[in-house]
């Protein structure tokens, strides 16, 4: 964690000693034999030349870094150094440190060497001379590497570390493997996407440079669980050496209560330290902007995008512009529910920094939907072939969620376990049992509150999804809503309400907690959100 100083620092003053012993026409250089820093008010100077060990400002000042001077140049009136970077024991990975086949010296330091290696720095970032003894110096080669890409791959899912209690039949195993938090085997019908994604991201770790890729798909369609698995599978090929190391950090925007905290979660999870989101926000420009001599890439998912937004626009710009810079090595991957999100929401100077590497996962299909429950299931006879089928077909018909055909099938064993005559024998799971589990997911009592609610109100339901749907939120204003509201009422031949009438319903929706309204007094201002899926919502207003 860095310290914070109570009183102002010294201001550093960076100057030549004596004149340039050569001059490089063709680089238009000059080099110097020696650089006398000095701090303002203090008659204290220490003077740095050809072969010195010197520290460099790292992420903060408990860490900086290492170098060994080979030149010092000026050109176009900046001071530069040419610097020969050491890594210290901390920042070796734990498998190059045994190669050495002895415990290294906590003061150890090793020779750094890699293909994206900034050798020129400005003096400016030159801290203080640090001596190192020529006995303990030891020497660690960082070399590039060809990796072995998985090609044509089914993503896989590691295995649980404990293990599961063993099922007493087979509709309970059936059950188990069904849980939406239970750990499949593979991921089916996401190879190419998977692959997509798994070369966009090897490409960036392996060339060193930035990237944004935007990831959009209607919710239960694997974004997530895809993402995790390449970030797993290029983790592997990192430990074997396959692919340069990196950095991985997820943050969720429905975890935040402040768009701002996403700057605190990255500087936390990726140094330790923690400050406020304007300080967070400052380091992280600092550390994306500066080259750094051990600087590995990072990769960013950032989930739930929409979630982040604000007025200004600030956090996703940042987001997205951080990747762009010559030194940043920051793949950005977000992940949103809205596919033309950023032509809705983000302004142009937000939209151009996202750049057009996109990807969209469409919502499975019905027989997409069968082949992933018949590879949960993984040959446990449990359900009817008819069974299946429907369950597939019904929810691929409303929204291709793979979450919500698990928790169908899952309800239907239960059916079954409690409706049959032999409890140690149940059977095989049935139409009627499906039958009676879809009626029993889509007919809760909000979706018995939705269909007994008056027209306007279903009106107002109606409206609130079109307004989502238009801001790529799942978030508005009674304004925004109250808009479409009137426009729907025209349309389908109804006298449009008053303010008043339409600001009644929206609070006769609240108390029944279809809706969740802002506890203010800011009237048309206040912000609403459905306390139900869309889904539910949909398939009410569809029966209706």
């Amino acid at each position: 964690m860095a310290r914070y100083l109570t009183r102002n620092r010294l201001r550093r003053i960076y100057k030549w000693g004596g004149f340039p012993v050569s001059h490089d026409r063709k680089l238009k250089t000059d080099e110097y034999d020696s650089l006398h820093i000095s701090l303002e008010d203090l008659p204290r100077t220490t003077v740095i030349t050809n072969g010195q060990y010197i520290l460099i400002e790292g992420v903060d000042d408990d860490h900086p870094y290492v170098a060994k001077v080979t030149k010092l140049i000026e050109s176009d009136k900046k001071k530069k150094a040419l610097v020969q970077w050491f890594a210290r024991v901390g920042e070796v990975p734990p498998n190059k440190l045994k190669l050495l086949g002895r415990e290294p010296h906590p003061q150890e330091i090793f020779y750094y060497e890699g293909p994206t290696c900034e050798d020129e720095i400005d003096v400016e970032s030159i801290l203080n001379t640090v001596q190192v003894h020529q006995s303990t110096l030891s020497y660690w080669m960082a070399t590039p590497t060809t990796p072995r890409t998985p090609r044509h791959a089914t993503p896989s899912i590691p295995s649980r570390s404990l293990p599961a209690r063993q099922p007493g039949s087979a509709l309970e195993e059936a059950r188990a493997r069904l849980h939406v938090s239970s750990v499949p085997e593979s991921l089916p019908c996401r190879e190419q996407e998977f692959q997509d994604i798994y070369n966009f991201v090897e490409s960036k770790v392996m060339d060193g440079t930035g990237g944004c890729m935007y990831i959009s798909g209607v919710p239960g369609t694997g974004k997530t669980a895809t993402v995790h698995e390449v970030i797993r599978s290029l983790q592997r090929a990192s430990d074997a050496d396959d692919v340069p190391a990196f950095n991985f950090i997820e943050i969720n925007g429905m975890k935040m209560t402040d768009p701002h905290q996403a700057y605190v979660q990255i500087l936390q999870k990726l140094t330790g330290q923690k400050a406020t989101p304007d300080h967070a926000a400052a380091l992280l420009e600092k550390r994306f902007s500066h080259a750094g001599p051990k600087k590995e890439s990072t990769v960013l998912l950032v989930d739930e995008l929409d979630l982040l937004w604000t007025r200004k626009q600030n956090v996703m710009y940042n987001l997205f512009d951080w990747p762009t810079r010559r030194h940043g090595r920051l793949v950005v991957l977000t992940i949103a529910n809205t596919m033309d999100l950023p032509e809705r929401i983000m302004i142009n100077r937000v939209a151009s920094r996202l750049g057009l590497t996109r990807m969209s996962f469409q919502p499975y299909s019905f027989k997409q939907l069968q082949q992933i429950i018949m590879s949960r299931l993984n040959k446990v006879k449990a359900f009817e072939e008819d069974a299946l089928q429907l369950v597939s077909r019904k929810v691929a018909a409303l929204s291709g969620d793979a979450r919500r055909c698990l928790d169908i099938c899952r309800r239907a064993t239960e059916i079954c376990e409690h409706t049959s005559l032999d409890p140690g024998a149940p059977g095989l799971v049935g139409m009627s049992h499906v039958m009676q589990a879809l009626d029993e997911m889509f007919s809760s009592a909000y979706v018995t509150a939705i269909r007994c609610a008056s027209v306007q109100e279903q009106l107002f339901l109606r409206s609130v999804l079109m307004e989502f749907r238009r801001l790529g939120l799942e978030e508005a204003t009674f304004q925004q809503v109250l808009v479409q509201h009137q426009a729907l009422c025209r349309v389908e031949g109804l006298q449009p309400p008053s303010v008043s009438e339409a600001l009644a319903a929206c609070q006769r929706l609240g108390a029944c907690r279809l809706l969740l309204l802002e506890p203010s007094r800011l009237g048309v201002l206040q912000r609403v959100r459905l306390n139900v899926s869309q889904d539910d919502v949909l398939y009410a207003l569809k029966a209706e």
